[in-house]
C-alpha cells in the first residue's frame, strides 16, 4: 500500500461536540484547516481514520465513508 498519513490535526468533532448546536460552526471549521481539503484533494483515495467521531465528520462533510484501519486490514488479509 501507498500510504500518506495526513497532518491534519483534529476532525473537529470530538465526540458530540460537534453535533452540538453551540459548536457546530466551530466543529466543521477546525474539519476545514486541513482533513476535509485533504480528502477532497484525492477522490480516489481510501481514507482511514482510527476515532469513530473522525468518520462521521468525514462522511457528513464529504461524503465519503472512511474505514477503521482495522476494516482494512480485514479485508486485506481475506477475513473482512
Amino acid at each position: 500500500m501507498d500510504v500518506t498519513v495526513l497532518d491534519a490535526g483534529c476532525c473537529g468533532m470530538a465526540g458530540a461536540f460537534g453535533y452540538e448546536k453551540e459548536h457546530y460552526d466551530m466543529s466543521v471549521a477546525i474539519a476545514n484547516l486541513a482533513l476535509i481539503p485533504a480528502v477532497k484533494a484525492d477522490p480516489a483515495a481510501l481514507v482511514v481514520a482510527t476515532g469513530t467521531s473522525c468518520r462521521h465528520q468525514i462522511r457528513d462533510l464529504t461524503g465519503r465513508n472512511a474505514l477503521h484501519p482495522l476494516e482494512v486490514l480485514a479485508e486485506s488479509t481475506g477475513l473482512g
